[in-house]
């Protein structure tokens, strides 16, 4: 063996025993699991909190079986109803009275009642109507009573009621079995229609005046994002009869011309007097509307973790984080709702809750042109989506499922609706870096906490947002993201929108979202104030003949409920507040400031026939008295029938006293939306953001966030790499550890 083979070997050798002490070395370094701590938290049951939570699949059952056997008349289950048919169309929380609540959880009152809210549809009576029965007592019903007359002043009628999902079906099938027969040619030739490759999007409101069930429904290829997917074609239906053979079609449209029937249609067409835009056969997966994925997944994106176990706890439906506490529900119409939201154990707001979502689209074509979506009317709770982790959450957030009952007479569970996770938002909530006089950093991490829905409402996903802040400040948001709703482009119809694809236009809309806040700073009843600024001119003082232009504090209270609503374009004061009858140290009044998020398009003109149905809309804040016969801003029954709505807001304003009383703030946010190229295949969350922060203005004696414990402070002259001095210092051994994953599951699929 020559003397360059031992040196190789000898090399190798020595190569191979220093990986063996580097594995070794690692081995007894290896990251353990992370060891969750339970948060410091107050010790509470919870179970206060049940007085607002959700009806169990148990409950729902109950009511159901109850309402069957005691109402003396036979319920059709609603997702096989006729029209002429009674029937369940829905079962949610019955809200008790504010004042019995806050008697039970300020332990001055026994515990209210816990009841439903039935809501049935009788179609096989002399009188059709809609009417709303309270039951209860759960989980054992003993009564009910009807509270229609109670809540709207009369009987409901019956043309108002949402539209069930059967009744779609049943329109589904009159097109398919009535309809586009009579069109042979035109249908196979130009639409190459075969029973199943087309899909309908309904408009709403139906007609023109009260009593109309005359809807018009888009045609679109029926592929994946079959929004995006206009034919062309479009029919109106009149279904306003309760007896679905007299359902007839009244109006055809089709690439900018309107007939009257589809018969007419195919004689122009078979005679050559139609200009035909065929649109090419998009693949399943829907082409450019796909949102698969167009490269392969690469390295993985940052993930989050909480190395010491959540530092919040949920019992019941009820969340304790830090020195936040709060209850939280789901309504099938209105989507998500808190309760009883405390700081430091002190209540700040008896309610805060979405109330409605509204689209008004424009469009040259006649289902775009008539769209006014009141998404409460569909259901913003019930269309509430199974979440994705790691995507539409933290892969470790808390996972929560909801439980509702609508258009059946079966609960139905949609598994993991709900997220509960504390985010670090990467930037710090307050900081100063001092390298005047002394040396200093101080600092604090912005890490709140998040609950959250989305609710997947026809072409639109709306990321429903609280969070709560260390600062004392609480803040409600919603991102839209989801599909552009589109028109068949023709004509002038850049004139309202842009052109997104071949025979696409996205079609400008706007986007509202109103909220109900129930705030009780330092008790029920408060004040609205509202400080500002402007510029007064001086002489200075030391030099009297220069003049010194200052802004000064304005200060003014707002007594009446006209003065307190401000329109959509108006001026809100910069700072308006609810004042408690409290001081805090410095001898102001404590109060918690409203701010809106929002760049909403013009409200719809209030000469229109609708408008009062959405008159929330025409203010961007309005603060009320609170009243029991007032509890939303809107109705589910607005939809089809807005030209006489069951609930119009504009009538909450009357001028009353707001001084010393218990007042509620409503709020509407939103943005216009003119979809672009960048809306396809779908519309992005960033920049599509709005809504509002409750901050704290002088209710504290200073900022509460100083006693966060993940508070940071080092001088220049202390040893920066000591634990006890910096606890940042201390990551290495204390978040040196590896996260458990649950194994992804998803059941958004089953059940459907």
């Amino acid at each position: 063996m020559n003397m360059k083979t031992v040196l190789i070997l000898l090399v190798l050798a020595l190569a191979t025993i220093f990986a063996l002490v580097c594995v070794l070395l690692t081995r007894g370094r290896a990251s353990s699991p992370c060891q969750h701590q339970p948060p410091e938290q107050e010790d509470t049951s919870g179970s206060q909190s049940l007085v607002f939570a959700d009806l169990s699949p148990e409950e729902l059952v109950q009511v159901v079986q109850y309402l069957r056997g005691s109402l003396g008349v036979q319920l059709v289950d609603a997702s096989r109803a006729q029209p002429s048919d009674n029937c369940l169309a829905s079962i949610d929380l019955q809200l008790p009275a504010k004042a019995e609540v806050l008697r039970f959880l300020d332990g001055e009152g026994a515990r209210p009642p816990r009841e439903a809210l039935a809501v049935l549809y009788f179609g096989n009576q002399p009188e059709p109507n809609i009417t709303e029965y309270v039951v209860g007592p759960l989980p054992t019903p003993r009564y009910h009573r009807d509270v229609t007359l109670q809540r709207y002043g009369g009987k409901l009628p019956y043309h108002r009621r949402p539209t069930l999902a059967v009744e779609y079906q049943q329109v589904a099938g009159f097109l398919k079995s009535q309809v586009f027969p009579t069109a042979p040619s035109f249908m196979h030739q130009v639409m190459e229609y075969d029973g199943a490759n087309l899909a309908a999007l309904t408009a709403a409101p139906r007609g023109f005046q009260s009593g109309d069930r005359i809807t018009w429904f888009a045609l679109f290829q029926n592929v994946s994002g079959f929004f995006v997917h206009p034919v062309g074609l479009e029919v109106l239906v009149d279904h306003s009869s309760l007896d679905i053979s007299q359902w007839v079609l009244s109006r055809v449209f089709y690439n900018g011309q309107y007939y009257r029937d589809m018969a007419q249609l195919e004689s122009a067409y078979v005679q050559g007097h139609i200009s035909v835009e065929k649109v090419r056969r998009a693949p399943q997966d829907g082409d450019f509307s796909s949102m698969k994925p167009r490269v392969p997944a690469a390295a993985l994106f940052p993930l989050q973790y909480e190395p010491q176990g959540p530092r919040y706890s949920i019992r019941n439906n009820q969340v304790l984080f830090q020195a936040w506490s709060f209850a939280f529900g789901m309504s099938i119409s209105t989507g998500l709702r808190l309760f009883d939201i405390r700081h430091k154990g002190e209540r700040v707001a008896y309610e805060i809750s979405i109330q409605e979502a509204l689209s008004v689209y424009g469009s040259n074509c006649p289902g775009g042109m008539s769209t006014r979506y009141m998404d409460g009317s569909f259901g913003i709770g019930r269309y509430t989506s199974p979440l994705v982790r790691g995507v539409d959450c933290p892969y470790l957030a808390t996972y929560l499922d909801v439980h509702h009952l609508a258009h059946s007479q079966v609960p139905r569970t949609v598994k993991g609706a709900l997220c509960i996770f504390e985010q670090n938002l990467g930037s710090p909530l307050r900081r100063h870096y001092s390298n005047l006089q002394s040396l200093y950093y101080g600092g604090l991490v912005n890490s709140a906490l998040v609950l959250r829905s989305i609710a997947t409402v026809g072409n639109y996903d709306y990321v429903w947002d609280f969070i709560f802040y260390q600062s004392g400040a609480i803040e409600g948001k919603v991102q839209a993201t989801g599909y552009a709703s589109s028109s068949f482009l023709h004509g002038d119809g850049l004139r309202y929108g842009n052109r997104v694809w071949e025979h696409t236009l996205g079609t400008i809309h706007t986007h509202s979202i109103n909220y109900k806040v129930d705030l009780d700073v330092g008790g029920v009843k408060n004040s609205l104030v509202a400080h500002d600024m402007a510029f007064e001119m001086t002489r200075a003082p030391w030099s009297p003949e220069q003049q010194i232009e200052r802004p000064r504090l304005t200060k003014r209270v707002l007594d009446t409920e006209e003065q307190a609503a401000f329109r959509l374009q108006s001026r809100v004061p910069r700072y308006i507040y609810f004042a408690a009858n409290s001081k805090n140290k410095w001898g102001h009044q404590r109060g918690y400031r409203i701010q809106i998020t929002s760049f909403a398009g013009d409200h719809i003109p209030e000469g229109s026939s609708m408008e009062r149905a959405i008159s929330w809309a025409r203010y961007q804040l309005a603060v009320t008295r609170r009243k029991e016969e007032e509890p939303s801003s809107s109705s589910i029954y607005n939809q089809n029938d807005p030209w006489t709505p069951t609930v119009a807001f504009a009538d909450f304003i009357n001028n009353e006293t707001i001084t010393n009383e218990d007042l509620v703030a409503w709020i509407t946010a939103g943005f216009l939306h003119i979809p672009h190229s960048e809306d396809i295949p779908n519309t992005v969350t960033v920049g599509n953001s709005v809504g509002f922060l409750l901050r704290p203005y002088n209710y504290h004696d200073l900022d509460p966030s100083i006693y966060s414990q993940d508070g940071v402070f080092f001088t220049s002259e202390q040893d920066l790499t000591a634990c006890e001095v910096n606890p940042i210092a201390c990551l290495p051994q204390t978040a040196s550890c590896v996260p458990s994953f649950p194994p992804f599951t998803y059941g958004g699929f089953q059940n459907m």
